[in-house]
Formats: C-alpha cells, sequence, structure tokens
C-alpha cells in the first residue's frame, strides 16, 4: 500500500509540473472528458482537497443521487473561481492527500489521478508516458465487465493488447495499443487517432 501511496504522490506532482508550464489558451482547450476543459478536469482531480466528504454528500443529494451531475457542478463552479496557478498549487501542496473514493482502495484514487491526467495531455499532444510500474498497479482492476457496466464499453470479441508491456485484456480480435491508452478505452474515451491499431481501432477513435 506504502508503493501505492507513493505512486499517486508521484503521478500529482509530475501532472502539476506539466500544467505549471502550459500556455494561458491550453486551460480552456477541450480534454477527453465531454463538456470539460483543462481546469474543469483540474477542479474534479483537486475537489475531495477542498470538499469535506459531508459536504460532498450533500451535494449528491441535491443532485438527487447522480454522482456525474453533482460532479459536473462542483467542477464547473470551481473552474470558475479558482485560477489556474490556484489549481496547480492544490495538486501539488496535496500530493500525499489520503483520499479515496469511498468504499475503494488507492488502486483506484491512482486509477483516478492516471486517466484524468490523461485526458489533458492527450488531446493537448502532450507526450507524457505514466510509468509503467504505476500501470501495473492498476491494470488489475480493469476487467471488460467493469468497462461495461460502468462506462458502457463493448469488449464482447476484443483482445486488448498492450505494445509497451506484458499485458493483454479479454479474447478475440486483437486491438493494439499503449497500455495508458488501454486505461483510456477502458474508460470510455475516444482517442485520436492512429493512437491504437487493428479492426477493431475505429470503435473506439474519435471521428
Amino acid at each position: 500500500m506504502d508503493e501505492v501511496r507513493k505512486a499517486i504522490a508521484a503521478e500529482r506532482r509530475e501532472l502539476a509540473a506539466v500544467l505549471a508550464g502550459l500556455p494561458d489558451r491550453s486551460w480552456d482547450a477541450p480534454t477527453l472528458c465531454a463538456g470539460w476543459r483543462v481546469r474543469e478536469v483540474v477542479a474534479h482531480m483537486t475537489m475531495p482537497f477542498r470538499h469535506s466528504l459531508p459536504k460532498v454528500l450533500a451535494g449528491l443529494v441535491r443532485a438527487r443521487g447522480d454522482f456525474n451531475r453533482m460532479a459536473d457542478r462542483y467542477a464547473r463552479r470551481d473552474a470558475a473561481t479558482l485560477t489556474a496557478a490556484e489549481l496547480v498549487d492544490q495538486l501539488t501542496q496535496n500530493a500525499n492527500h489520503p483520499w479515496k473514493p469511498p468504499g475503494n482502495g488507492y488502486e483506484v484514487t491512482l486509477t483516478h489521478e492516471i486517466v484524468h491526467g490523461l485526458d489533458i495531455t492527450v488531446p493537448l499532444g502532450i507526450d507524457r508516458r505514466v510509468p509503467g510500474e504505476r500501470l501495473r498497479m492498476i491494470l488489475p482492476g480493469f476487467t471488460p465487465e467493469k468497462s461495461r457496466r460502468r462506462f458502457g464499453v463493448d469488449l464482447d470479441g476484443i483482445e486488448l493488447r498492450a505494445e509497451d508491456l506484458d499485458w493483454t485484456l479479454g479474447s478475440g480480435t486483437p486491438l493494439y495499443g499503449a497500455a495508458q491508452d488501454f486505461t483510456l478505452v477502458m474508460c470510455g474515451r475516444r482517442l485520436p487517432a492512429g493512437r491504437l491499431g487493428g479492426e477493431p481501432a475505429a470503435r473506439f477513435t474519435a471521428a
């Protein structure tokens, strides 16, 4: 568990360093999270550092139990009130924050940080590679069933084959790509053209 906590802290610090170097216009660029700019994604990532669990639960009640609606409200509101520098500072200063999604372990926290970081860097064309040891910590938590249930991703008849790690998932027609890109695929993101290979690639590529 200590190694996972260290990986979370490192992921937050490294992403903060990337964000600190972005030009102002990039903070308003779209991300792989539909409807969110870079500033909304970072506001969402840092939300647990600003809002207590009781406050979040109260927001969930106001959203009638819809977590996505609640998260969207908080992200948009905080993105409108916090500067880019403040958002970067919150990510840096809370690198060791012990937040976990309720009912989950730190591997899910690490998944959250990695996926949202890629939500930002991939569409901006920033070639940031998540270290393989961090990906190995989170990949066992993915299954085709979870992807279908949580994100509506249909992986039936497809085998994901990582080209940079010794990792595969599923069976069927091969889909080739980097392991970090498969974390995005399994979380329902559509990737820019050219990042995936194989016959099924078009199904997971942005139009």
